[in-house]
């Protein structure tokens, strides 16, 4: 038996109108889980770029590609080796403030973590927070004790290091 993991996988679509429903319903009907999957516009404005994020074995990850390459509006394919490959994510994370103290420990795990505050009111900040998914996972250990309000993340978004590209 092979073992799971997590795998990146990123793709060239075509920038129109249900292609993410197209590419999400294939995971539906196969019974496939999206941990995480970005999307955005390339330097081709006719083109978009999705990075999604599976668990799963190799078997799986293979049937994974094979479906997104039957997909009409799917231009390229790529499982992403994390060695070669820069990795982000961005999170908002509403964080309850009691009292000076508590804002004052936000202010220097900001600082620590090289975030931003980027609302504040009289009970709670919103910080922001770049980098790998790490990161964000201990800045959220730090800050759970004074008690997250909320939290939104975007999911991974990958580029190979290098001359390396996902191209037509």
């Amino acid at each position: 038996m092979t073992e799971e993991q997590t795998y990146i996988i990123g793709t060239l679509v075509e920038h129109k109108p249900g292609v993410l429903f197209e590419v999400a319903n294939m995971f539906r009907r196969r019974g496939f889980n999206i941990e995480s999957i970005s999307v955005g516009v390339t330097e081709q404005k006719d083109l978009a770029r999705m990075t999604i994020t599976v668990n799963g074995d190799e078997r799986t990850i293979e049937q994974v590609v094979k479906q997104l390459n039957k997909l009409i509006n799917v231009i390229k394919v790529s499982i992403l080796d994390p060695n070669t490959t820069v990795t982000r994510e961005m999170a908002l994370i509403k964080i309850h403030v009691a009292d000076t103290k508590a804002r004052s420990d936000i202010i220097q795990y900001v600082d620590i973590f090289r975030s931003h505050i980027i609302d504040i009111s009289s009970d709670s900040v919103i910080v922001e927070i770049t980098g790998d998914s790490e990161k964000i996972d201990a800045f959220l250990d730090l800050a759970m004790p004074l008690g997250i309000k909320e939290v939104a993340r975007t999911g991974i978004t990958a580029l190979s290091r290098g001359g390396k590209a996902i191209k037509e």
